[in-house]
C-alpha cells in the first residue's frame, strides 16, 4: 500500500537522529518511549526503563564475570605449565660442581637424575687440570699457554691466581691470572726458583745472582728489593714480610728481612725445610736433632733466626718436604717415612696419625678445616682432622675427565682474614 509515512518514521532515506550515539542518549530515548505509551499521566510507580536497563547491565556484567573466569583458568594454566617446565630444568636444590671434560670451553651442565656421572667429586677448592682452570664456583677457564704448573695460589680478595711452573732447564715460570677474564700473563721467566706468599700479595725469587722479592698489584711486581746471594741460595716460603731462605745443598735456612734492608741472616744449619706459618708468627718446620741428626716437627721462631721453640720427634716424616699448615694452625699433613701421609696434632706434643695415600703434590687447606690433595694415580684425596682421629683412612676420589698419567693441582685458598682485621 502507497501513502506518506508519519513524520516521526525513522525509516526515511536521512535519519533524524544519527547513528552513533552515546549510552546516556539512548537510555533517554528509551526513558522517553516507554513514558508516552503509559495510559495515565503523572510519575511511574515502575520504571519500566529501568528494569530493561537493568536486566541489559546484569546481563552485561554476567558476560564479563564469564569472560573474566575463562581468562583467569587459561592463566592458572600457563603459569603451571611454566613452573612445570621450570621444575623440569633440574636447578632445585644446591648444585653439585662436577668436574668434567678439561678440553671443554664452556661449563658442562649440571648433572640429572636422567644423566648421571660416574664418582662425581665436589671441589672446595679450584683445581688445574693441565690448561684447564675449574673453580669452585663452578667456572671453568682455558688458561691458553700456561703449561707444565707445580704450585697455584689464589691472591687475595679473589683478584685471581698465581700459577708456578715445575723446574726445566729454563728455569720456572710464574703467571699471574686475572679474576676479570683475559689470557694469563708471564710475570716471570727463566727464574730459578719462586716463592709465592700465602696471600699472593708477594713474590720472591733468584735472578742470577742476586735475591729478589716484590709485591703483587693487579698482575704486576711493585717495590722489588734485591740483594746479593751466595750460590744455590733460593726463597722458599714467606713468614708475613720476611722471606725464607733454603743454603747451598739444603744445609741450613736463614731468614731475609727485606723490609729492614741488608743480606739473610745466620743460617741456621739445623733447620731441613719448612711447612709453613701459623697465625702466631711461628714457622713450622723440620730439624735435625742429637748425635744421629734425627729428623723432627720443631716450632721455629723467624724473630730469632729460625730457633726452635718447641720440638718433637715422635712423628716420622719424610724429607721432601712436601707438606701443608691448617688455617687454625694446629694441623700438619705431610708425608710420613712410610707409606701414607701423616697427620700431626701440633697442638701439645707433635702426634702422627695415618691420613691416607702418599701425596704428590703440595696439599692445601679449606677454611672449614679439611686438606685437599693429589695422590700418585691423579685421584683427589680429602683429609677430615676429626675423622682421621676417629680412625678413617681416607681414600682418593677419581675426577672425571682427567687425562690418563696426568694429575690435577690444588689451588692453596688464600687465609682467611679476622673479624676486624
Amino acid at each position: 500500500m502507497s501513502g506518506s509515512r508519519p513524520a516521526r518514521d525513522n525509516r526515511t532515506g536521512s535519519p533524524e537522529r544519527p547513528l552513533l550515539v552515546g549510552e546516556d542518549e539512548l537510555e533517554r530515548a528509551l526513558r522517553e518511549t516507554l513514558s508516552r505509551r503509559v495510559d495515565r499521566p503523572g510519575p511511574l510507580r515502575a520504571d519500566p526503563a529501568g528494569a530493561v536497563l537493568r536486566r541489559a547491565r546484569r546481563s552485561g556484567r554476567r558476560r564479563a564475570l564469564a569472560g573474566l573466569a575463562l581468562a583467569g583458568i587459561a592463566t592458572v594454566l600457563v603459569t603451571t605449565g611454566m613452573a612445570q617446565l621450570g621444575e623440569s630444568g633440574g636447578r632445585g636444590g644446591t648444585p653439585t660442581v662436577v668436574l668434567g671434560d678439561p678440553r671443554g670451553h664452556t661449563p658442562s651442565p649440571l648433572p640429572t637424575a636422567s644423566t648421571p656421572r660416574s664418582g662425581p667429586v665436589r671441589a672446595e677448592l679450584d683445581l688445574l687440570v693441565g690448561d684447564v682452570l675449574d673453580t669452585s664456583g663452578g667456572e671453568r677457564r682455558e688458561l691458553t699457554g700456561v703449561g707444565g704448573v707445580e704450585r697455584a695460589q689464589r691472591i687475595h680478595d679473589r683478584e685471581g691466581w698465581l700459577l708456578t711452573s715445575a723446574a726445566t732447564a729454563a728455569g720456572r715460570t710464574l703467571w699471574w691470572v686475572s679474576a676479570a677474564g683475559g689470557a694469563p700473563q708471564v710475570m716471570l721467566a727463566a727464574a730459578d726458583a719462586v716463592a709465592v706468599s700465602p696471600d699472593g700479595r708477594q713474590v720472591a725469587w733468584r735472578d742470577g745472582p742476586d735475591l729478589v722479592a716484590a709485591g703483587v698489584v693487579a698482575g704486576q711486581l711493585i717495590a722489588p728489593s734485591r740483594v746479593a746471594a751466595p750460590t744455590g741460595v733460593v726463597p722458599v716460603g714467606f713468614s708475613g714480610d720476611d722471606v725464607l731462605v733454603s743454603q747451598p745443598d739444603r744445609v741450613g735456612m736463614s731468614v731475609w728481612r727485606r723490609a729492614m734492608g741488608g743480606v739473610p741472616g745466620p743460617v741456621n744449619p739445623d733447620v731441613r725445610g719448612v711447612y709453613g706459618s701459623r697465625p702466631d708468627g711461628l714457622v713450622v718446620g723440620l730439624v735435625a736433632t742429637g748425635p744421629a741428626r734425627q729428623p723432627c716437627v720443631a716450632l721455629l721462631d723467624p724473630a730469632r733466626d729460625l730457633t726452635p721453640t718447641r720440638t718433637g720427634c715422635g712423628p716420622k716424616l719424610a724429607a721432601d718436604g712436601l707438606g701443608a699448615i691448617s688455617p687454625d694452625g694446629r694441623w700438619l699433613l705431610a708425608n710420613g717415612t712410610g707409606r701414607t701421609a701423616v697427620l700431626v696434632d701440633l697442638a701439645g706434643a707433635p702426634a702422627a696419625h695415618p691420613a691416607g695415600p702418599l701425596l704428590a703434590g703440595v696439599p692445601a687447606w679449606t677454611r672449614v678445616g679439611a686438606a685437599l690433595h693429589v695422590d700418585a694415580t691423579g685421584g683427589l684425596v680429602r683429609v677430615r682432622p676429626d675423622r682421621v682421629l676417629a680412625g678413617e683412612r681416607p681414600t682418593p676420589s677419581t675426577l672425571d675427565g682427567v687425562p690418563p698419567g696426568q694429575r690435577p693441582v690444588v689451588v692453596a685458598d688464600t687465609p682467611a682474614v679476622p673479624d676486624g682485621a
